[in-house]
C-alpha cells in the first residue's frame, strides 16, 4: 500500500506540474486544429505518443511486464468516443485538462469533475452498466494494428516516429514572430520552472517519459496498465460511496497526484485564484462532465487512458478513440463557436444595411 500512494502520487504530482505549467490542453489542441487551423498541440501530442510508445515497448521487449491489447469493442469505442469529443468543450477541459484546472482554483472545473466522476461511476458500476454491456458486445476479437496487418510492432513504431519526426523538424523549421514579454521577476531555475512559457514540443516530451515510468509504477503495485483518468476519477466516486477498500488502486492516488502538483504548480507561479463561474458556465460545465463521464466510460478511455496511451500501444482503440475524439471536439466547437459568430455577423450586416 505505501509503495501504492507514493509512487502514485509522485507521477501524478509530475504529470500535474508539467501539464499546469506547459498548459498542455487537448481541449484546446483539437479545437484549434479548426477553429485557428493551428496544429501544434496536435503534433505536440504525437510526441508524447512516440516517446512513450518506444519506451513502453523497450519494457516490454526487457520482459518487465505483458501486453495483450485484447479486443476491440468498435461500436462502443467510436460512439463513446464522438460523445467525449463533445463534452470536452463544454467542460472546457478534457478530463486530465479538469484535474489539473481544479488544482488552479477553477470551480467551473470541480463541477465538471463531480459531473465527470458520477456518470462514469455510473458505467462502471452502476445502472448504466447494462448499457455499456450492450454496446460493448459488438466487438472486433483484434485490437493490435501489428497483429491485424500480420507485422511486427517494432515496425509499426519505427515507421510512426520517423513521420513524427520529419512533421517537428518542418514545424520548427517555420519562422516565429517572437512576442516580446514582461522583464522577468525570478531568475534560473525558479524562472524556468515556475515563470517562462513552456514550449508545446518541450512538455510533451517530459509527458511521454512520465507515462512511460507510469507503466512500471503501476504494474509493480498488480495495476497492470499506464496512465489513466476515467476509472481512477471512478473508483473514488465508488470508494467514497461503498467504502470498499478494492477501488482504491494506482490510479487513484494518481490523479489525486494531478490535483497536487498543478495546485502547487500554481501556488508558485502565482496562477492559482478561485474562480467561480456564472450560471450558464456552470451548467455547461456540469453537462461537459456528465458527457466526458459517459462517453470515457463507454470508449473505455479518454483523451489520455485512449488518445495518449492506447495510441502509444499501437491498437485499433488508441487511433480510432482519437480520430473520433477530434471529430467531436469539432462538431461541438461547430454549435458553440462558429455557428453563432456566423448568426451574430449576419445580424450585423442586416443592421447596418
Amino acid at each position: 500500500m505505501a509503495q501504492m500512494v507514493i509512487t502514485g502520487l509522485i507521477c501524478g504530482a509530475l504529470l500535474g506540474f508539467v501539464m499546469q505549467r506547459g498548459r498542455f490542453c487537448l481541449t484546446g489542441g483539437f479545437r484549434d486544429m479548426y477553429l485557428a487551423k493551428d496544429n501544434r498541440m496536435f503534433y505536440a501530442l504525437l510526441i508524447a505518443i512516440a516517446i512513450q510508445s518506444v519506451g513502453v515497448y523497450t519494457l516490454i521487449s526487457l520482459k518487465v511486464f505483458e501486453f495483450n491489447a485484447g479486443s476491440l469493442p468498435i461500436v462502443a469505442v467510436i460512439v463513446g468516443s464522438f460523445i467525449f469529443g463533445i463534452g470536452i468543450i463544454f467542460a472546457g477541459g478534457c478530463a486530465t485538462g479538469t484535474w489539473y484546472r481544479a488544482g488552479e482554483g477553477l470551480i467551473g472545473s470541480w463541477i465538471a469533475l463531480a459531473g465527470y466522476m458520477l456518470v462514469a461511476a455510473m458505467v462502471k458500476s452502476g445502472v448504466l452498466l447494462p448499457l455499456d454491456k450492450a454496446i460493448k458486445e459488438t466487438s472486433i476479437e483484434s485490437n493490435s494494428i501489428a497483429e491485424t496487418i500480420g507485422v511486427n510492432n517494432w515496425l509499426i513504431i519505427t515507421i510512426f516516429v520517423v513521420v513524427v519526426a520529419f512533421i517537428i523538424y518542418r514545424e520548427l523549421k517555420k519562422p516565429r514572430v517572437k512576442i516580446p514579454g514582461l522583464k522577468p521577476k525570478k531568475s534560473g531555475l525558479a524562472h524556468i520552472l515556475f515563470e517562462k512559457r513552456w514550449h508545446p514540443f518541450i512538455t510533451a516530451t517530459i509527458i511521454g517519459v512520465i507515462a512511460t515510468l507510469a507503466w512500471p509504477l503501476s504494474v509493480a503495485t498488480g495495476r497492470i496498465g499506464g496512465l489513466g483518468i476515467t476509472t481512477p476519477s471512478a473508483n473514488i466516486l465508488q470508494f467514497l460511496v461503498t467504502g470498499q477498500i478494492s477501488f482504491i488502486n494506482w490510479g487513484v492516488f494518481l490523479v489525486l497526484g494531478i490535483f497536487l502538483g498543478s495546485l502547487f504548480a500554481a501556488k508558485m507561479s502565482g496562477e492559482f485564484r478561485f474562480r467561480i463561474p456564472d450560471t450558464k458556465i456552470a451548467i455547461n460545465s456540469f453537462c461537459g462532465g456528465l458527457l466526458m463521464g459517459f462517453g470515457a466510460g463507454l470508449a473505455g478511455g479518454c483523451s489520455i487512458g485512449n488518445g495518449l496511451v492506447m495510441t502509444a500501444m499501437m491498437t485499433w482503440q488508441g487511433w480510432i478513440s482519437l480520430g473520433f475524439m477530434i471529430l467531436g471536439t469539432w462538431t461541438a466547437s461547430y454549435f458553440v463557436f462558429v455557428r453563432p459568430s456566423k448568426k451574430a455577423k449576419q445580424a450585423t450586416r442586416v443592421v447596418t444595411a
